[in-house]
């Protein structure tokens, strides 16, 4: 599963997984982008990585399976 990117996108900010030419969806604010991107990456076990206005990554979160989870 490909890793989920907010990025800007015109007006907006939009979701785009990695490595694809098109954008999954479109939101009117970073926030908005922001959270369904998470949900999405949460879902796929992958890294979620939030671009700043400038379109250099600002933030990342990885939701991948833990190979040491806690224990109890």
């Amino acid at each position: 599963m490909p890793n989920q990117h907010v990025v800007p996108h015109g007006d907006g900010w939009a979701v785009r997984a990695e490595g694809a030419e098109r954008v999954t969806s479109v939101y009117p604010t970073q926030r908005e982008a922001i959270n369904a991107a998470r949900e999405t990456a949460r879902n796929q076990r992958v890294e979620l990585l939030i671009h700043g206005a400038d379109g250099k990554i600002r933030e990342r979160d990885s939701y991948g399976h833990d190979p040491y989870p806690p224990k109890g």
